[in-house]
C-alpha cells in the first residue's frame, strides 16, 4: 500500500481575493444557460457559463520568462519537463530574521541541478500588508541559481524580488535564463528539505507570461 502523500502549496482563488498593491482583485461572473438559446439544451438540462477576470498574479501564480521580456517563452511554450514531478530542495529561513536570500545562503544547498527551490519563509501572512518587507530573492542568490542549472524556483512571499528594487534582478535573471517562478504558494512548512517532487502546470495560454497555477508536492 503506497503511504505518498499529495500536499496542495496553492491559495485558493476567489471573489475579493488580494493580487497586489493596487491591482485588480479576481472577480467571478456566472450565467445561467438559460441565456443561451433554446435548442443548446434538452428540457431541464442546464449549466453554468463562467466568466473570470483576474490579474495573472492572483494567489499562487507561476510567471514565465514572457511576463518580463517580450521574446521571452510564455506560459504556452513552457516545457513540461521544467514544470512536473521535479525533485524539490526547500530553503527554510522561517524563525529568521533573514529577508534577504542570497547566494551564501543557496550554496549551502548543495547539487541543485534539475530541481525545484522552494524557499519557505512563511510570508504568506504578510501577503495583504503592502507596508511588509518580505523575504527575496538577491541579485546574487538569482545568478547561483541560473548558474547552478536549477529548473524553477518557488517562494511563499508575494514576491520573489525586493519590492524596493525596481530593477527587480530575480525576475530579469531567472526569467532571461528561462527559469520559471512561482511566487505565493503555501504551505511549504509542510515538505521535507529534500525528497518530495514538486509540480505547478499552468494552462496552455499564449501570449501571456503569467498566470494563477495549481502547484503541489507529492511526498
Amino acid at each position: 500500500m503506497s503511504t505518498r502523500r499529495i500536499l496542495d502549496l496553492s491559495h485558493a482563488v476567489r471573489a475579493g481575493t488580494i493580487a497586489g498593491p493596487g491591482l485588480l482583485a479576481p472577480a467571478t461572473a456566472v450565467r445561467p444557460s438559460p441565456d443561451l438559446p433554446p435548442e443548446a439544451n434538452g428540457p431541464g438540462t442546464g449549466f453554468e457559463i463562467d466568466r473570470i477576470t483576474t490579474v495573472g498574479d492572483a494567489g499562487t501564480h507561476l510567471v514565465a520568462p514572457y511576463h518580463r521580456f517580450p521574446d521571452g517563452t510564455d506560459l504556452a511554450g513552457l516545457s513540461l519537463d521544467s514544470l512536473v514531478d521535479l525533485p524539490a530542495i526547500v530553503l527554510r529561513v522561517t524563525g529568521t530574521p533573514v529577508r534577504a536570500v542570497d547566494a551564501s545562503m543557496l550554496a549551502v544547498l548543495g547539487d541543485v541541478s534539475g530541481c525545484a527551490i522552494l524557499v519557505n519563509a512563511a510570508d504568506e501572512v504578510r501577503f495583504s500588508n503592502p507596508d511588509g518587507r518580505p523575504t527575496h530573492v538577491t541579485s546574487d542568490g538569482a545568478q547561483w541559481l541560473v548558474e547552478h542549472d536549477v529548473r524553477i524556483v518557488g517562494i511563499d512571499a508575494a514576491n520573489i524580488d525586493d519590492a524596493t528594487d525596481r530593477t527587480r534582478p530575480a525576475h530579469t535573471l531567472l526569467l532571461g535564463a528561462g527559469i520559471p517562478i512561482v511566487e505565493h504558494l503555501t504551505a511549504l512548512d509542510q515538505l521535507p528539505l529534500r525528497g518530495a517532487r514538486f509540480t505547478a502546470v499552468p494552462p496552455r495560454i499564449e501570449a501571456l507570461g503569467r498566470c494563477p497555477v495549481r502547484a503541489f508536492a507529492v511526498v
